[in-house]
Parts: structure tokens; C-alpha cells; sequence
């Protein structure tokens, strides 16, 4: 909760003209270094939505490897003509991601920094029931489009991992 709050925080910052914008994964990084340095256990959720009737909760947990703050250009997002990103196919769905964070159609392309973490890959869940092929990373044994694997190494931004259980 706290990554969240802090996150919320940073978006609220105004960016100097001549500097790309911070992004929230970037702004963890400067903030908070030692919250991912290597040999820290982090892991990545998805699922778990709902009040009273919740979701399943998938996870990958690993060790991170290295994190760093990089500046890229963003470009427009791609889009597949007469469907929402809930409507994709897992291909699609996975070529949606890989291009993240993205721009809506029509905004111009910019410069932001964005705090990458390197993660060597010790253990997961992943959902295996067709609904969530457009739902997440996670699906099937798979990291996008990759079987995964122990020791594996995958790329996420700062903001979407948490600390380990105790």
C-alpha cells in the first residue's frame, strides 16, 4: 500500500519543461533504492479483484537481479481495429503489453523515465482458465510469450512488485 500512495504521490509532481516526465516506477527507484536491490524477494500479483466473491491470486516471486531508471520515448499504443484491449486475443493482448506504457491514439509521442527491475524468476501460479488469456503477464505457465522457467530472467517496472512475505 505504501508503493501505491507513493506512486499516486509522484504522478501529482509537475515535470520541468526540458526534463521527461517521472513516472511512478522511476520515482520508486530514486525514492527508495534500497527497497529493490539485488538479492531483494519481490514478487508480481495479478487477479484477487472482488468484495465478496474474490478472484483467484496468481503471483511470480524471484530475487531481483538489478534495477535501473532509463529515459524512453513512449509511442502510441497498438491498437487492433474494433476491439477493446478485453477483447484481444492473447497474441494481441501480449503485443499490447510489450509496447507498455504506451500513449493513446492521437498523443503525441514523449520522452519518461521509467525504473525497469530485473527479476531471476524462483517460483509462480499462473491462471489457466481461458477468460484470463487477455487478463494479465501471467497465464498458463507463461510470462507473456515465455514458458517460464527457475532462473529465468524477466523485466518489470518498479511499481508492479511488492516485497515478499515474511
Amino acid at each position: 500500500m505504501r508503493v501505491l500512495a507513493f506512486a499516486l504521490a509522484v504522478l501529482a509532481l509537475p515535470a520541468v519543461a526540458d526534463e521527461p516526465a517521472l513516472r511512478p516506477s522511476a520515482g520508486l527507484l530514486f525514492k527508495h533504492p534500497d527497497l529493490l536491490r539485488p538479492g531483494t524477494c519481490v514478487v508480481y500479483r495479478e487477479g484477487g479483484a472482488g468484495w465478496i466473491l474474490t478472484e483467484p491470486l496468481f503471483f511470480l516471486k524471484g530475487k531481483v537481479l538489478g534495477a535501473a531508471v532509463s529515459t524512453r520515448q513512449l509511442g502510441q499504443c497498438p491498437v487492433v481495429p474494433g476491439k477493446t484491449v478485453d477483447q484481444y486475443n492473447r497474441e494481441e493482448f501480449v503485443r499490447h503489453v510489450r509496447a507498455t506504457p504506451c500513449l493513446a491514439p492521437g498523443v503525441p509521442d514523449r520522452d519518461e523515465q521509467i525504473g525497469m527491475v530485473r527479476v531471476s524468476v524462483s517460483d509462480w501460479e499462473t491462471p489457466h482458465v481461458r477468460k484470463a488469456e487477455n487478463a494479465g503477464r501471467l497465464y498458463r505457465g507463461m510470462f507473456l510469450d515465455r514458458p517460464l522457467e527457475k532462473g529465468m530472467e524477466i523485466e518489470l517496472e518498479a511499481d508492479l512488485l511488492g516485497a515478499c512475505e515474511p
